[in-house]
């Protein structure tokens, strides 16, 4: 089925980002013989349209920047490819997808070299992108962000008291998906030479809580991380 063709409000919703596409489409060609392909993607795209069609309508399309790729779209897609393919998919490789759709630009500042969140002036410039980044959320509502102000030698530390992607999980039965997609929040910093401690998430709490320190700073020491039951990393 062409993208084009997909029956939802195009005025309030958004189509998954081509980059998801693409790794939707790559799995299927690892999983399903090449005359199953088309038809295991035809099933996905149904299935992304129907989860749409009863869907808050809120949440900005286009205009968002929390629409793009490896956002809250991506991540209700590859929720689309879990329900379908479920049966031949995991988690980890959930995880890997959404690692390939919101990382790039992490990976980018990464191969730069020159990125390292252990010094003052970085972690500035980490504390204000969170500062816009709230700005956003407040714009379109669909993220609840709360930043602590800044104090020189602490770790950053913001939080999200509702997120939709934890949302849509919650109303489709589908929270043991969210560790897949939470989880790539570390490498994320940890590509720029921070590290994320985090104790909870809007999908398994009541928040998701962000403290995030340089990668050598002793605040580490007393929370190490673990992988939980369900698969999410986090730390004591």
């Amino acid at each position: 089925m062409n993208d084009n063709e997909l029956q939802f409000d195009r005025s309030c919703h958004v189509l998954y980002s081509p980059p998801c596409k693409q790794e939707i489409r790559a799995k299927l060609a690892l999983h399903y013989p090449p005359e199953q392909q088309e038809e295991m993607w035809d099933r996905i795209q149904q299935q992304y349209a129907a989860f749409l069609s009863d869907w808050r309508t809120d949440l900005g399309g286009s205009r968002n920047f929390h629409n793009g790729a490896g956002g809250t779209y991506d991540c209700i897609a590859l929720m689309a490819y879990y329900v379908i393919c479920r049966e031949v998919t995991s988690l980890a490789e959930i995880e890997e997808m959404e690692g390939n759709l919101f990382l790039p630009s992490f990976r980018r500042l990464h191969r730069l070299g020159f990125i390292d969140c252990n010094k003052s002036i970085f972690q500035k410039l980490l504390y204000r992108a969170f500062c816009n980044a709230k700005k956003q959320c407040d714009k379109w509502g669909d993220f609840e962000m709360h930043v602590a102000p800044y104090r020189k030698g602490e770790p950053i530390y913001y939080e999200f008291t509702a997120c939709p992607t934890a949302e849509f999980a919650k109303k489709h039965d589908l929270l043991e998906v969210m560790p897949a997609l939470c989880n790539p929040d570390y490498e994320a910093m940890e590509l720029i030479g921070a590290r994320l401690v985090r104790t909870t998430t809007c999908a398994n709490g009541c928040k998701c809580d962000y403290t995030i320190c340089g990668s050598r700073d002793d605040y580490l020491k007393d929370h190490p991380e673990y992988r939980d039951e369900a698969g999410y990393r986090r730390n004591r």
